[in-house]
């Protein structure tokens, strides 16, 4: 019997040691080579002009499936729901007490009932159209991607698109998924294993040069895991030494994003686990900014640190993103003012996702960490875009707030976002009493007048 078995073992074996070498040697050769000389043979890009094609095949057979049965095709969406004319409170109190009065009332300075209406109308609109709330939900396409069974504009898919589906699927999770993983451990592990390594030299020109190397290589191999597809331009505006570079925060993977183009020094809180593995042995090579919990919410320590570190010309530019949260890849909400008030030069950064190859957006209130990553890799690609944009000083006579809305602004108009006052945090926070107290303000004013209206009386 064991005579019988071995010929067969023997054979399982080659096979097994075969492909075990042609994987190696198709990883090293178009995956880890180019990724160390930062170099690339196109197959990203021409597999993602084979998806388009695909995309529009499929959008094409959905609409004249949907045209031969008279159905509508797609649904009214609408980023505003409202449509509202930009209009002052007193103005629009006014037209309603005109409306409900024959009586002029343009110079009463009286509370009316009516004018509860126009507090109870906007509360109304705020709840129907909120600004806030939608920019933490996935951005709606016009056309179907293959990666959900059905899509909410659409009424009908064929049975050839239903096969092509399912192929997909096979596709993404059977051969794409486990790739993406490999790549993503062998990544990761190059880059715990050769950080610690690099952290027993001594500081110098030789231990920069390394560790830069190093830290290009290992996030362009997890860029390879998401089967990423970045374009850069204008990268003469660069972030340089001594400099902070703040941008725009759809996903976790913005800092592979950037950091695969171009070295930073990361700041964040100190995490256990594996997070706090790869951080211990990132320090290690890089100067990277790491608090305490308990050390976040004080500003003065955070600024005294940033300060610190930009003072030294030979240290990486600090990675900021000053949302602190992730939003949709629809629009930029407000920054904080902390990485503004230090007095760095500001190298904005402009990052744009192409939503039809996959959602790279985190909804953090809805997908833990693993669930969302499994769904980044097991998407088609991640395409974008990111812009350097010129570096940015405080001018004269400029705070911090001014300073940090005039980034955020450059960094929507070249994004193509909406540039958006609120803070991110209402996602988890109630508002704050002084948006109703400015409201409440304004009101008093229109009823009661100012200090110099009623002294004239």
């Amino acid at each position: 019997m064991e005579l019988f078995f071995n010929p067969f073992d023997n054979l399982l074996c080659i096979l097994l040691g075969i492909s075990f070498t042609v994987w190696v040697t198709l990883l090293l050769v178009f995956i880890i080579v180019p990724a160390i000389f930062g170099v690339s043979f196109g197959i990203r890009r021409l597999y993602m002009k084979t998806l388009l094609k695909i995309f529009e095949w499929a959008t094409l057979r959905i609409e004249r499936g949907a045209k031969e049965k008279n159905h509508h095709l797609y649904k009214p969406y609408s980023n505003a729901i409202i449509a509202k004319e930009p209009t002052s409170l007193e103005e629009e109190i006014k037209e309603i007490r005109r409306s409900g009065s024959n009586k002029d009332l343009d110079s009463a300075s009286e509370f009316e009932m009516s004018d509860i209406f126009y507090f109870a109308r906007r509360g109304v609109e705020s709840i129907m159209d909120d600004e806030v709330t939608k920019r933490f939900s996935a951005e709606e396409l016009e056309s179907w991607n293959l990666l959900t069974r059905s899509n909410n504009n659409f009424h009908y898919i064929s049975l050839r698109l239903t096969v092509l589906w399912g192929l997909g699927l096979l596709i993404r999770y059977g051969i794409l998924l486990p790739l993406r993983v490999t790549l993503a451990f062998t990544g990761v592990s190059l880059l715990v294993f050769l950080t610690s390594l690099i952290g027993l030299l001594q500081n110098g020109r030789m231990k920069n040069v390394l560790s830069e190397k190093v830290h290009l290589m290992c996030y362009r191999i997890c860029v390879r895991a998401l089967t990423a597809i970045i374009t850069y331009h204008d990268s003469e505006n660069k972030p340089k030494n001594g400099g902070i570079c703040v941008a725009n925060h759809t996903s976790p993977i913005d800092v592979i994003i950037l950091a695969s183009d171009g070295c930073y020094a990361m700041v964040g809180q100190i995490h256990g686990g594996l997070m706090g593995l790869i951080q211990r042995a990132m320090v290690k090579a890089c100067p990277h900014i790491w608090f305490e919990r308990s050390e976040v919410k004080d500003r003065h320590l955070v600024a005294k640190r940033l300060s610190n570190h930009i003072q030294d010309k030979s240290k990486l530019p600090i990675l900021i993103f000053p949302e602190g949260t992730c939003i949709n890849n629809t629009s930029v909400m407000m920054f904080k003012k902390g990485s503004f008030d230090i007095g760095a030069t500001v190298y904005p950064v402009a990052i744009k996702y192409d939503p039809r190859f996959g959602d790279a957006f985190w909804n953090s209130s809805k997908f833990g960490m693993v669930s969302y990553l499994l769904r980044m890799m097991s998407s088609w690609a991640i395409v974008c875009s990111v812009w350097y944009l010129p570096p940015m000083s405080r001018e004269e006579g400029e705070d911090a707030v001014q300073f940090a809305n005039r980034v955020k602004s450059a960094i929507a108009r070249k994004g193509g976002l909406v540039d958006l006052l609120w803070d991110g945090g209402l996602k988890r926070e109630k508002v704050k009493d002084t948006f109703k107290e400015e409201q409440q303000k304004l009101y008093s004013k229109m009823l009661v007048g100012t200090q110099e209206d009623r002294s004239r009386s």
